[in-house]
């Protein structure tokens, strides 16, 4: 399978739309914040060092439409390597992610759990809680009335789980995704720690929050997950999120303009595709309308009087898949397999492409703040 990803296949369906990123560019010898005007890339750095304190400016999208960017060439030359590559279109952000968001994956939580990470345990427990839980968790609120009473006869039944308190109960799951400038961006591998037999991709919408709160813009993003790690104890859900290169983001952050509002991508629909070396596929698309709290509700849950992001954040809404697509064997569920090619998709934000490695195998994660400071500073972009 050709591991090669072209402008074609992760742009947007609009062509005005207001793309921002980072790439490592080849000639300046370090990253650099850009922007994507009709496949070129025009270099930001009079605006803004990092991507960070770019979304801090006030009237970014009227600053964009100037013509005084250095051209830094075709966006086609950092997906070949030419002259140079993409990366995650955040910095210094922090990314967060929340969890249990939607009805189909908060089922398949609360599986996990019962199986203990178990595999081969999975599809006994989810034909004995799927007619239950499943039709009782869709269209539900979260915080709600009607989730008070979900919960109090779920408890009365015996199923309660900490994965439907978060998931329909008033305080939502955030927690921390990955480091700060660890994530990769599209067309990189994405990892699986060598310890897991049971893992899934997790297609997301990732919101792009100022350090005010103000929620700017948007892109998609891989939360790999380990199910089978998590499964075993909710106390291991740091190992099994947060590996080398298992947090993707791209392929750039759509900014809100006249063309793009926050009521487009909460009516936005998310597909996956997975394709394996083995001629396996899987596909599916999900609606973000069904999400159980709104990306407002999750922004404020995250940044607020009790919390503060100073250089901003990037945060993952929860994944709206559940995918159960046997592959090792009859009810082993999905999970995947060295190679998988990884595609998640909507046309307002384009293509999120990687592909599937162990962590172990993956780039090591090495160009941390420190870097970025002494090579923007060699660079003259910290003056002022």
């Amino acid at each position: 399978m050709e591991m090669r990803v072209r402008a074609s296949d992760i742009l947007p369906a609009d062509e005005e739309a207001l793309l921002v990123g980072r790439v490592w560019s080849r000639q300046a010898d370090g990253p650099c914040v850009v922007l994507v005007r009709k496949g070129q890339l025009l270099d930001l750095s009079v605006l803004a060092p990092t991507v960070s304190m770019l979304l801090e400016l006030p009237d970014l999208a009227r600053r964009l439409q100037s013509t005084d960017f250095a051209d830094l060439g075709p966006l086609e030359a950092y997906l070949d390597g030419s002259a140079g590559e993409l990366l995650a279109p955040c910095d210094l952000q922090a990314v967060k992610a929340a969890g249990v968001t939607f009805a189909d994956s908060m089922l398949e939580r609360v599986i996990e759990e019962q199986a203990r990470g178990d595999a081969s345990r999975a599809e006994a427990v989810r034909a004995k809680l799927a007619p239950v839980i499943g039709d009782s968790l869709r269209g539900v609120v979260a915080g709600s009335e009607q989730a008070a009473r979900v919960k109090a006869l779920l408890q009365d039944m015996g199923l309660w789980s900490q994965y439907l308190e978060v998931g329909i109960g008033p305080d939502a799951e955030i927690f921390t995704k990955a480091q700060p400038m660890s994530s990769v961006g599209c067309g990189a591998r994405v990892g699986i720690h060598p310890m897991s037999e049971w893992n899934n991709p997790e297609p997301e919408v990732v919101l792009a929050i100022r350090s005010d709160g103000a929620i700017v813009g948007a892109a998609l993003g891989n939360d790999v997950n380990l199910r089978d790690v998590e499964g075993r104890s909710a106390l291991l859900l740091g190992k099994a999120k947060d590996n080398n290169a298992s947090s993707a983001i791209g392929p750039f952050i759509r900014l809100f303009d006249a063309t793009f509002r926050l009521a487009d991508l909460e009516a936005a629909t998310v597909s996956l595709r997975v394709e394996g070396r083995d001629g396996f596929v899987m596909t599916g698309e999900s609606a973000m309308a069904a999400i159980s709290r709104s990306p407002s509700d999750l922004a404020r849950q995250l940044l607020n009087r009790n919390h503060q992001y100073p250089d901003g954040a990037m945060l993952f809404l929860g994944t709206m898949f559940a995918p159960v697509k046997d592959r090792r064997g009859p009810g082993q569920g999905f999970t995947h397999e060295l190679g998988d090619r990884v595609e998640i998709a909507t046309p307002t934000l384009g293509r999120l492409i990687n592909w599937v490695d162990r962590s172990d195998a993956c780039p090591e994660w090495q160009f941390g703040t420190g870097a970025l400071i002494r090579n923007l500073a060699r660079r003259g972009l910290l003056a002022g």
